[in-house]
């Protein structure tokens, strides 16, 4: 799978944050290492699906199926037929993503990763 690059939050992101119309998640593990380390911090737009579906090769967070408590940093791999997404860490050998917990219905997306904060 090729990797694309995430761009570091312009100022309009970083104002689209302030005015309430991005989260900011904090990456804890390294399943998508190299693009996202822990630590790092990205802004996500949670109304990105509202008007537009999903599109293989973007990064998102999502809730984890089974877990309430989890919020996953995934990359979509694949869409089925029924709209479910499949979700791959860059890092599929420190991943935890669907090929062990299956496809993710689209509610279960938070919104879709634009930016990374500066360090």
């Amino acid at each position: 799978m090729a990797f694309s690059k995430l761009k570091e939050s312009s100022w309009r992101e970083l104002l689209l944050w302030l005015s309430g119309f991005r989260k900011r998640f904090r990456v804890i593990g390294t399943s998508m290492v190299p693009l996202l380390r822990p630590g790092d911090e990205v802004l996500v737009n949670p109304r990105a699906y509202r008007q537009t579906v999903p599109q293989v090769g973007d990064i998102v967070v999502s809730r984890h199926p089974y877990r309430v408590d989890v919020r996953l940093v995934k990359r979509i791999c694949n869409i089925l037929e029924d709209g479910r997404c499949l979700l791959e860490g860059d890092n599929p050998s420190d991943s935890t993503d669907s090929r062990s917990f299956g496809a993710v219905a689209p509610q279960r997306i938070l919104g879709r990763v634009t930016s990374r904060l500066p360090r």
